[in-house]
């Protein structure tokens, strides 16, 4: 196959974002809005609501000098007022044209933000709208996806009478985090563990499809007498200030975020201040080395890796697309659309792993943005780098995981041979979501309801609770 140069790739890594994130749908009847985590406002006519339905309107009839009006100063450093006469006619380019239907309408609070969120209809794509304000009333974020299908349903474990739940802040500033603290019920302290996300722009339950591997392990752990924090990435609160940094780091993403939550969590009078462990879901198994390389304190007492890649990101991609492609030929299915998508991503993988390429000199037109988030860490391998860390760890896989593989999984068993301190475990039939699925998971299955193993949750429960 001959290489594709970078500006073709990324028109077809674009065609692809697409098609992956548009749910097929005919009509916005067939889904409801994903609740966004939090309260519900009970003052439905405070000036947030009112700014946010001034800001909204002036969006959508593309004068970004109106619409700035009701920005925060960080917003508005954040989207210039060009950008803002533009962004709803590119979204309308994307999706399709406005619905005549009035939005949907409703409101929600977190520890940092009043939500009010529109649900309305682009094109055939039903789209929900979340517009952050601030204390001040100010439009501090905002956040755009396809409306998620409805569907999720709680595991067999989730007994509301065996915890309690908090919302709480993480974090300072401009940046600050809400989050849910998990309490067991009775009496502290508890050992606690903080949840960290996976890629992408995910809520504090990475809400995917019908699934929400993060609650579920929350209240799945704290029925075990577990205290569990779980938070909104900073991707997912704070989406267009983070956008705006052309220097987004993994760090900035998710390494400084998990130090917050471990700091509140030592604050916490219900919680054990020697029994704190952080455990990783996907890339946040990726940057567990990172994030105990980052607690000089030592408060973290272990690790949890759970499908976390061993290897470099861009080599996890190449990765993860070879299994897809292998799996769907397996099952007897076309795969040339799958084929082309791999080509796309090994193309930008390539890119990365391009040695003349470097944070500092990096291509004149990358696909994905930030370049540098990808060009600052093409040489991190969380495998090598635990190799010298003398924190427990604890790394879980799914036998049936093809975002990431058993082959990631080897890669740490290979490298973390010689530390006793480190205990392995993988799970037959255990997907991306950490869930138990019968056949051979594509992701197909995440539109359909799941719950995390419980026999991850008690082989989690049972390492921390031996650590004493």
């Amino acid at each position: 196959m001959p290489k594709k140069s970078s500006e073709t790739i990324k028109a077809d890594a674009a065609s692809i974002a697409l098609a992956l994130s548009l749910p097929a749908v005919a009509n916005a009847a067939d889904f409801q809005p994903e609740a966004a985590a939090g309260r519900e406002s009970a003052d439905g006519s405070s000036i947030s609501d009112s700014n946010a339905e001034s800001f909204f309107e002036e969006l959508r009839n593309g004068d970004g000098s109106k619409a700035a009006g009701f920005m925060s100063p960080a917003l508005k450093q954040a989207i210039p007022v060009q950008t803002l006469d533009m962004l709803w006619g590119n979204y309308e380019k994307l999706y399709g044209k406005t619905g005549t239907a009035q939005p949907l309408r409703t409101a929600q609070d977190n520890a940092v933000h009043h939500n009010v969120i529109y649900t309305l209809q682009l094109g055939q794509v039903p789209l929900t709208v979340t517009l952050r304000s601030d204390n001040s009333g100010q439009i501090d974020d905002l956040y755009l996806s396809p409306v998620s299908a409805a569907g999720y349903q709680k595991p067999a474990y989730d007994h509301p009478s065996a915890y309690t739940e908090q919302e709480v802040r993480i974090g300072k500033g401009d940046l600050a985090l809400p989050g849910t603290l998990t309490l067991p019920a009775g009496e502290g302290p508890f050992a606690a563990v903080v949840l960290v996300h996976g890629s992408g722009p995910q809520d504090r339950d990475t809400s995917i499809g019908a699934a929400k591997p993060l609650r579920d392990l929350a209240v799945g752990l704290a029925a075990k007498g577990i205290a569990v924090l779980r938070y909104d990435k900073v991707t997912y609160e704070h989406t267009f200030k983070v956008a705006a940094d052309s220097k987004f780091t993994l760090h900035k993403e998710t390494v400084n975020d998990a130090i917050a939550a471990v700091k509140l969590l030592k604050q916490t009078p219900e919680i054990d201040a020697g029994r704190i462990f952080v455990a990783g879901h996907s890339q946040g198994g990726f940057a567990m080395p990172l994030i105990l390389a980052a607690d000089p304190d030592h408060d973290i007492a272990g690790a949890v890796l759970l499908s976390g890649p061993s290897t470099s990101f861009a080599d996890t991609l190449i990765d993860q697309q070879q299994e897809l492609v292998k799996r769907i030929k397996a099952l007897g299915q076309d795969p040339a659309p799958y084929e082309q998508q791999a080509a796309v991503w090994n193309g930008i993988a390539n890119l990365v792993n391009d040695p003349q390429y470097t944070a500092d000199h990096m291509p004149d037109s990358f696909p994905l943005s930030p370049a540098y988030w990808w060009f600052e860490q093409k040489n991190y391998k969380p495998a090598e780098m635990a190799q010298t860390q003398r924190i427990p760890m604890l790394i879980l896989q799914g036998e049936n995981d093809w975002q990431v593989t058993m082959k990631q999984f080897d890669g740490w068993k290979n490298a973390l041979e010689n530390r006793k301190d480190v205990e392995f475990k993988s799970y037959p039939r255990m997907n991306h979501l950490l869930a138990d699925v019968d056949g051979v998971s594509t992701g197909g299955e995440y539109a359909m309801p799941s719950n995390v193993s419980p026999q991850l949750i008690h082989d989690i429960a049972a390492w921390v609770n031996k650590r004493k």
